[in-house]
């Protein structure tokens, strides 16, 4: 088996079984992404303890590369910092558009959706979580620690409105769209 052939498995395996599929509630922010060219639409839900991503879910529908390329950022992101979390998506976007860093070696599983650059039409569908995800930070409270029961502290576990509609926080999901 190739490299090609090893990276196109674990793009298949994350889109027939994709991990971290759901949501979070409550959760600490989240965005709503949608590429009107291919259709995918994906809703994104994370967890921070003070500058950390402690946990992320997302559900959606969606194209294989969008399915597998959420799937495999979820397992990347969680237990990285905001600052990690930056550092890799500029690798992650450099891989994708055919221009990787030097550290574009470290990226593990992620490398596998190296391939998307050949296609430039997908590149739009393998970046959607990650512009979703940015959105959703950017919405994030900055300083945001855990409490036992839950919720940030001195706040209540619950949301404040449905799960659908709003943040931990209150706000209402950010909106992003990959046209």
């Amino acid at each position: 088996m190739d490299l090609k052939d090893l990276y196109r498995e674990v793009i298949l395996d994350h889109n027939r079984s994709p991990r971290n599929f759901g949501t979070l509630q409550p959760a600490d922010a989240q965005a709503n992404g949608h590429n009107p060219l291919c259709g995918d639409r994906l809703h994104l839900t994370l967890r921070l303890d003070g500058d950390r991503l402690t946990d992320v879910r997302f559900q959606g529908q969606g194209c294989a590369i969008s399915v597998a390329s959420a799937s495999l950022m979820s397992e990347a992101v969680k237990g990285k910092s905001r600052a990690e979390v930056d550092s890799l998506y500029g690798q992650v976007h450099a891989l994708l558009t055919g221009r990787p860093s030097s550290g574009a070696a470290d990226l593990g599983k992620l490398a596998a959706l190296g391939g998307v650059a050949e296609f430039p039409a997908r590149v739009k569908c393998a970046s959607l979580c990650w512009h979703t995800l940015e959105a959703a930070l950017a919405q994030a409270p900055t300083r945001h620690s855990r409490t036992a029961g839950g919720g940030a502290a001195g706040e209540p576990p619950e949301s404040n409105g449905s799960a659908a509609d709003t943040n931990h926080t209150g706000q209402s999901p950010a909106t992003v769209s990959t046209e």
